[in-house]
């Protein structure tokens, strides 16, 4: 039965081939097409919403592939520019303090280890940094830590190859400090952390001013040596003030030191003492 329609098609295809425009059989195809065109339409009709889904399918498919590319790719770039702006920061820091140990405010007696910030304060309450030098470096507790700006703090625990550093604005932290008039006091935390500092133990006698320089004073009460050499920038006078109650002025100072971008510090270590091998 296959054979014989298969044999018939060929007839009429051959037929079809050889006959001219205007023969019975161009007629009947012609009629054949008439009858199966409203079924073509309706065909592609039914079909061309499945086909429309599949397209919309296939091209989300392919926008979601292509934006996790690009936010992986923004990652990766933001990443890297996160690295390479924290880079430059230290570079910049680190040849200032390189810069700092040519000045003439630079303590004689004293050789700076330059390293790096590994760990910043967890917070606004948290005033401490972690260093890349230790013991091995010849740091010691209690070593006082700068930048090229001033005064940071000093060690207060250290390991081999790694120290804390409590910074000038902990609560704990107090140092001997003057104005470039001559007065002297003590200077201490703020009340905000981290953003200002206050000139404490001054007494209504001495002359203080707005604008004024404070630096280390190099002591504490009476003779007795400080761990801080002298000389040391601390922060410039915002506010000088006293009244009839206060037995001290009460004084503003804003540190010279950005302690929310740390990148790198000088451990100032004195000259006379041996470095433990590491």
């Amino acid at each position: 039965m296959i054979a014989v329609l298969v044999l018939l098609s060929l007839t009429l295809i051959t037929i079809s081939f050889r006959e001219s425009s205007s023969g019975p059989l161009h007629d009947v195809q012609g009629v054949g097409a008439s009858i199966l065109r409203p079924f073509e339409v309706g065909a592609e009709r039914v079909a061309r919403p499945f086909r429309d889904g599949y397209d919309w399918l296939h091209d989300l498919t392919v926008a979601k592939s292509e934006n996790e590319r690009l936010r992986t790719q923004l990652v990766r770039y933001r990443n890297l520019y996160v690295q390479s702006a924290s880079a430059l920061e230290q570079n910049v820091q680190l040849k200032a303090l390189l810069d700092y140990e040519d000045t003439p405010t630079f303590p004689t007696d004293y050789r700076a280890v330059n390293t790096r910030v590994l760990v910043q304060p967890a917070s606004q309450f948290d005033q401490q940094i972690v260093i890349a030098a230790g013991v091995n470096q010849g740091v010691r507790l209690h070593d006082p830590v700068v930048t090229a700006d001033g005064l940071v703090g000093d060690v207060t625990r250290v390991f081999s190859r790694l120290a804390r550093v409590t910074l000038l604005t902990d609560e704990e932290l107090a140092v001997g400090a003057m104005d470039v008039t001559g007065a002297t006091g003590l200077i201490r935390h703020g009340p905000s952390a981290g953003t200002t500092l206050v000139l404490d133990r001054v007494t209504k006698d001495q002359v203080v001013h707005r604008g004024d320089t404070i630096v280390t004073a190099g002591t504490l009460a009476g003779r007795l040596r400080s761990i801080y050499p002298k000389n040391i920038p601390i922060g410039v006078v915002q506010s000088a003030s006293q009244t009839d109650i206060g037995s001290y002025k009460d004084i503003q100072v804003k540190p010279y030191v950005d302690f929310s971008s740390l990148e790198s510090v000088a451990v100032l270590v004195p000259k006379d003492r041996g470095r433990k091998a590491p």
